[in-house]
């Protein structure tokens, strides 16, 4: 019997050496995970800021890409034949009733709308535009490097399909303003 109780003990400290084995195997893997959790949810946090940073891109694309491109409709794109008639003016270089007849030449592209004038098929001047409302706001500047600072908008709110009627205002630095009837027609072919 005592044979066998000398071995209960032995037996009992090999399970528990075991058991201290065991417990400190599963303190190391529950550790092991603990970081590798970690190093998960970095990653994650990572991949959800891609993520974003993706969907703010795409969002931006396609609101880029949903604004109409700036064309002139087809009933206004073309050239147009322009008169221009000088109705009022406090500037010495435009008289009152003063008339000049132009090309006017309704042009765009994926970024901009203009108007050309062409007189003699030479370029006089080029607006930048802008069609809204059935209005079409029309504007010229003069560079820095001009002599003479002149500033033209043209406003056309009376269009029909063969009738463009408006206003022009030049003003320029000399203080002086001058305004102008202008009816644009489509040419007879």
């Amino acid at each position: 019997m005592k044979k066998n109780f000398l071995w209960f003990p032995a037996i009992l400290l090999f399970l528990l050496a075991c058991q201290n084995k065991n417990d400190e195997a599963l303190a190391m893997r529950e550790k092991a995970l603990s970081e590798k959790e970690q190093q998960f949810a970095l990653k994650e946090a990572d991949y959800q800021s891609l993520l974003k940073m993706r969907d703010s891109i795409s969002n931006t694309v396609k609101q880029d890409s949903i604004s109409p491109p700036k064309v002139w409709p087809p009933e206004l794109a073309g050239t147009w034949t322009g008169k221009v008639v000088c109705t009022e003016s406090n500037c010495s270089d435009y008289v009152i009733g003063d008339q000049r007849t132009d090309n006017w030449v309704f042009v765009s592209d994926s970024t901009q709308m203009a108007v050309k004038i062409v007189n003699n098929n030479k370029i006089v001047r080029v607006y930048n535009a802008e069609y809204t409302n059935n209005e079409i706001k029309m504007n010229f500047k003069t560079d820095s490097t001009s002599a003479k600072k002149v500033e033209m908008n043209v406003l056309l709110d009376d269009i029909t399909p063969n009738k463009i009627r408006g206003t022009r205002t030049v003003t320029s630095d000399k203080n002086c303003v001058a305004q102008f009837s202008v009816e644009l027609v489509r040419p007879s072919k």
